[in-house]
């Protein structure tokens, strides 16, 4: 099959959640959360067939509603964290819980009428990640390199880090509250765990701001202010650069920082999308490859090579050399704009068993799934 050509399939509900399995799987595997109005909402299982560009699908019950936020668990395939509304005293509060998947037989097949409660399964809640401060949870946070079995919750006004007992997930045990303090506009939007500074560090983006804060010391280790303007929508980490990391917001643009200096300004700004760009990702293998989706409804792939833990220092309107080092060599810009969707393109994530294969969802709930284009590919490995 022609490995450029876009694999487009239609979940039934709006959803605006997706992630890649986390834990080791030989499977190009995807979740959906769904934000169904009129039915019961659901958690999708997709699953993606390489040879034969086919998608399948297992669905199943999420009871507690629409799905806001969704996140793998790195060491258990079968778990997984959601965060949902729920109306508590008159008002609408937003929770988290961990899931466990039941026997996968129990899905429903692809073809099944997903609409009748009769032929989803549910799912099995294995905890409530549940504190004394009634502020809203707005995302969770897995430790990264599953040595632990650490999570946080992150909270509208600060974050949680959780315990989950050794060999019996079903506890969860709060070891430490960090409230999210200062001047301005706090309030926690999204975050990720650092890859690096001994996995003690979670990077998160409040409304006006991107910080660091080390569980070691319950203190902020780094604060970059008004990156984006008013709202940052979402950060990532470079795997393989220790000080590098990647932010997006609702100035339209994407940005490479380091967080030693960022003082002196991002190291690039990627200002080719046209609205709010909502997700941004390094590829967590070829760091020279980042993604990134907007409310544009484009899905854009871009090179920065030179910014890479393996940089080239020509940019893409430099002239190569010889004809060699124009086979050769990746070069920064745009590979590709993908222009498959027809609604804000809100989640989109890179497959944790194959390196060159994507994601991305619409809020209209199409789901595009792509590959990197193999001359983009080649030029990485060879």
């Amino acid at each position: 099959m022609d490995e450029d050509i876009p694999v487009i399939y239609g979940i039934d509900f709006q959803a605006r959640c997706l992630v890649s399995q986390a834990a080791e799987s030989d499977a190009v595997r995807f979740l959906i959360g769904t934000q169904s109005l009129k039915h019961e909402n659901q958690i999708q299982l997709i699953d993606f067939d390489e040879e034969s560009n086919a998608i399948s699908r297992t669905v199943y019950a999420h009871p507690s509603g629409e799905v806001w936020n969704l996140s793998s668990c790195p060491f258990d395939a079968r778990l997984f964290a959601t965060c949902f509304n729920e109306v508590e005293n008159s008002k609408v509060i937003s929770k988290a819980s961990l899931w466990q998947f039941p026997d996968k037989t129990a899905g429903a097949p692809a073809g099944d009428d997903s609409h009748n409660p009769a032929t989803v399964p549910p799912l099995g809640k294995i905890v409530d990640f549940k504190d004394d401060d009634p502020t809203d949870t707005v995302g969770v946070v897995w430790e990264s390199t599953a040595s632990q079995k650490d999570v946080v919750t992150l909270k509208s006004n600060g974050i949680v880090l959780w315990d989950l007992v050794e060999g019996n997930s079903t506890v969860a045990k709060m070891k430490s509250c960090i409230p999210v303090e200062g001047k301005g506009h706090n309030r926690v939007l999204s975050g990720r765990w650092s890859p690096h500074h001994s996995n003690s560090v979670i990077g998160i983006c409040t409304e006006t701001s991107i910080r660091g804060i080390d569980f070691r010391t319950g203190k902020t280790s780094y604060t970059i202010e008004n990156p984006h303007g008013y709202m940052v929508r979402q950060l990532d980490f470079n795997q393989n650069k220790a000080y590098d990391l990647a932010s997006c917001g609702d100035d339209c643009t994407a940005k490479i920082w380091d967080i030693r200096n960022s003082a002196a300004g991002p190291l690039r700004v990627l200002a080719d999308h046209s609205h709010w760009v909502w997700c941004v990702k390094y590829n967590p293998f070829h760091d020279q490859l980042l993604l990134t989706s907007s409310s544009d409804s484009h899905v854009i792939l871009t090179s920065i090579a030179s910014l890479s833990s393996e940089p080239i220092t020509r940019d893409a309107e430099d002239e190569p050399s010889s004809e060699l080092d124009s086979k050769e060599n990746l070069v920064d810009g745009i590979i590709n704009t993908y222009e498959e969707h027809e609604d804000s393109v809100y989640a989109l994530d890179w497959s944790s068993a194959d390196p060159w294969t994507f994601a991305s969802l619409s809020y209209d709930g199409r789901l595009v799934i792509n590959r990197v284009p193999r001359s983009v590919k080649y030029r990485i490995l060879l």
